[in-house]
């Protein structure tokens, strides 16, 4: 059985509170950048409430009349501010944006669109973006706050997919949502209204960031853990810079996501009982499989089993495959989980003894490093990190050298206190030092030469240019 990572109860001074060149592609029409929407209303749009659910007292209509104070420390009350609110339609968003407003900010909300539905239209019988856009009219209906979209699907393609991309293409396993905060919602959509000059830009993320005081505007932000540990999403945040983190603002960084479900019933939103969207943003209803085929295309490769050699079956390519994975292969006799690949001969190597104790691996380099400004590990210091999305930590100890690629980027050599058998060159890793995330950076490989071992057979039979030798698959035997 798998050993649980350590979860790490930590101290909170909040309590409530090369580059790869883009693929082309045939693009649609120009469109304006931003285009007023007023298209929906509260009053003209398909009917968007569900089933009440019991709330402290019967809500307010539209929540007017609510005290809010208790819950605006991650607000900035008691300012006058002017704010850009993302908001998508769901839950999070709409109770950010109604905090802010109660909060006494001029609040302007904003729907980026970054759907290409023309890449897919045999796969939605419907616009994918018409129903989120229809909750988020709703909303800011409610207290008459303005409500524009943002055009952004070419942005988005150029440096969120054609990136995810190459990376599948090149067997590595990117992050959608850091590159989409890092180069969207902070980066492209950013630069779009700098000409606006919003004191800050907001979303429903779950974080929180701590800026200097007004007198003391050349300060440095601070990114803290949200109070909600299980929803919280600096992980996500880890690689922006300090220019972006200065600007953000997060209302929800100081609630529990079971606050947020009743302040919405409470309010009387209507996406109160929305359930939380899942997966990649930009894919909505289509599976991550079926983007990458559509894309990236089928080619088959063999199976092979990492400890013998033996030919267990077919797969449709190497980059449909991440390392620990073990949905989709369609072996008997499992579990069988992904420990390796050969990106060259497209072959997939595979095991049933992923977690054997002299298997696992706790060392690892990473790259392309971000902090936030003053917030650089020391050698040796005793911190912590995430290597994926999870309320749950891993200690480490890390320690600079130069990167093997760029002599003049330094890269770290980071070493867990314990075993993980998912690392996989392209995830991000996250650093805290207590509550304060430190930065992050891309896993480039284990620095121990402790990858899952693969037998010499196994290595020479993959590089078979006619896999017809290798003849039929092997009976697998339940163990």
């Amino acid at each position: 059985m798998r050993r649980a990572m350590t979860a790490l109860a930590l101290p909170f001074s909040h309590l409530l509170p090369k580059p790869i060149p883009p693929l082309k592609r045939k693009l649609p029409p120009s469109h304006y950048l931003f285009s007023r929407f007023r298209v929906f209303s509260s009053s003209s749009a398909t009917p968007l409430t569900s089933p009440a659910t019991p709330c402290f007292s019967p809500p307010p209509k539209n929540g007017v009349g609510l005290d809010l104070e208790p819950y605006l420390a991650c607000s900035m009350p008691g300012r006058r501010l002017k704010v850009a609110v993302l908001i998508s339609g769901g839950v999070d968003s709409s109770v950010a944006l109604r905090l802010l407003h109660a909060a006494g900010h001029k609040c302007t909300a904003f729907y980026l669109k970054i759907w290409f539905q023309e890449d897919f239209e045999n796969f939605w019988s419907e616009c994918p973006w018409d129903e989120d856009l229809k909750y988020a009219t709703a909303v800011c209906d409610s207290i008459d706050v303005p409500l524009e979209v943002v055009h952004l699907s070419d942005e988005y393609w150029n440096n969120v997919v054609s990136h995810i991309i190459n990376e599948y293409r090149c067997g590595r396993t990117p992050n959608p949502d850091v590159l989409c905060n890092t180069r969207i919602k902070f980066g492209a959509f950013l630069e779009a209204v700098k000409k606006m000059e919003f004191d800050y830009i907001a979303s429903g993320h779950y974080a929180h960031v701590v800026h200097s005081s007004p007198e003391n505007p050349s300060g440095l932000s601070i990114l803290k853990l949200s109070r909600d540990m299980v929803k919280d999403q600096t992980y996500f945040l880890s690689h922006l810079s300090q220019s972006q983190l200065k600007r953000l603002l997060f209302p929800l960084g100081c609630m529990q996501k079971d606050e947020v479900r009743s302040l919405a019933h409470c309010m009387n939103l209507p996406n109160k009982n929305r359930k939380d969207s899942q997966g990649i943003c930009f894919l909505g209803k289509v599976k991550f499989s079926e983007f990458v085929e559509k894309h990236i295309g089928e080619r088959e490769g063999v199976i092979l089993e990492a400890e013998t050699g033996d030919y267990l079956g077919n797969h449709r390519g190497f980059w449909f495959y991440t390392i620990g994975q073990r949905q989709g292969l369609r072996l008997p006799g499992g579990p069988w989980y992904v420990v390796g690949k050969d990106t060259h001969h497209n072959v997939v190597f595979v095991s049933r003894k992923y977690f054997s104790v002299d298997k696992r691996r706790r060392t690892f380099r990473v790259g392309s490093l971000m902090w936030f400004n003053g917030f650089c590990p020391a050698d040796d210091e005793q911190i912590h990190c995430k290597v994926r999305h999870s309320p749950d930590f891993y200690e480490c100890n890390v320690k600079h050298e130069p990167s093997k690629d760029d002599k003049n980027e330094d890269c770290l050599v980071v070493h867990l206190n314990e075993d993980d058998q998912g690392l996989a060159a392209g995830q991000f890793a996250a650093f805290y030092r207590g509550d304060t995330c430190l930065g992050s950076g891309i896993i480039s490989n284990t620095s121990d030469g402790k990858t899952f071992p693969i037998c010499s057979r196994a290595l020479e039979l993959a590089k078979l240019e006619d896999k017809s030798k290798l003849g039929k698959p092997v009976r697998i035997i339940n163990l």
